[in-house]
């Protein structure tokens, strides 16, 4: 068995470590190596691919820039300056904020503010009445009649 000593003599005897937890200890120290090693192999293999590359720029798609910014948010810009990758570290952190920024936009809830458009075969119509009639003459209701037969959401007609 283990013991861990502390500046307590009566503690001492509480800190003994059981057999189980010592299994976990190592465990779990086990488990902690074997993903090092799975990151140190990804490293050196994106290390090697990015000296293959000929081209000096990637082209991403949304979809990757996203997942790049999220995980690159995690990591914070100076694990990400010790990483060999693809992009700056600032690049990606810069996607994070735009990412956030269009969360928040609320674009999409924005009502169009002013008056609704007028349809075109509205104004289709006006224009006809207008070259059909000498200027300054006009038969309000004639053009009323006409206007309210059509579809068109114009709710008054001003004559002058």
């Amino acid at each position: 068995m283990l013991r861990i000593f502390t500046s307590y003599p009566e503690e001492n005897v509480k800190s003994i470590l059981q057999p189980w937890q010592l299994f976990l200890l190592i465990l779990a120290g086990w488990v902690n190596r074997s993903q090092q090693d799975a990151i140190d192999y990804l490293l050196t293999e994106n290390r090697v691919l990015c000296k293959k590359l000929v081209k000096k720029r990637i082209s991403l798609n949304d979809d990757q820039r996203r997942r790049l910014a999220v995980k690159g948010k995690i990591l914070g810009r100076k694990m990400l300056e010790q990483l060999a990758t693809i992009v700056t570290p600032d690049t990606i952190l810069r996607w994070h904020r735009e990412l956030v920024a269009r969360h928040w936009d609320f674009s999409g809830r924005r009502k169009n503010v002013g008056r609704p458009p007028v349809s075109q075969e509205a104004v289709d119509l006006a224009l006809k009445l207008a070259r059909e009639n000498p200027p300054g003459v006009t038969d309000a209701s004639r053009v009323r009649s006409r206007i309210s037969g059509t579809k068109s959401r114009i709710r008054r007609l001003r004559t002058f």
